[in-house]
């Protein structure tokens, strides 16, 4: 499976972004695949922003990000979106969509997944 995420860029305090990640593959239709977004700032890990299951119906979020950031998908588009509102200077990162996740639950790590995208920058300013 092949990801593409978009969307990044530079936005003020109290604003918002929307981030896209294009899902395609050659063995597997788009609804196959659960997708989790990721951010990494420089000096720390990879942190678990949040994910969607395959139809849809079940999404999770870490807690740094509840309240403020929603994903969706649109299976006739293969894409999953990430709405981020309220953005702080603290969610400056790079922002990674996975797919290929080999378990499902409220706090997936980045070992979950097999196949990762290339990465949007977002950079909030105060």
């Amino acid at each position: 499976v092949q990801l593409q995420a978009s969307g990044g860029g530079l936005v003020q305090a109290g604003g918002s972004l929307r981030l896209s990640c294009a899902v395609s593959g050659r063995t597997r239709t788009f609804n196959y695949y659960a997708v989790g977004w990721f951010r990494q700032a420089p000096g720390k890990e990879r942190e678990f922003v949040g994910g969607i299951s395959r139809s849809g119906d079940s999404t999770y979020y870490g807690d740094s990000v509840k309240g403020r950031f929603t994903i969706s998908r649109d299976n006739a588009a293969n894409t999953v979106y990430l709405q981020m509102n309220s953005l702080k200077p603290e969610d400056t990162a790079v922002y990674y969509c996975a797919a290929g996740a080999t378990r499902w639950g409220p706090r997936l790590e980045p070992s979950d997944f097999g196949s990762w995208g290339q990465g949007t920058q977002v950079t909030v300013s105060s």
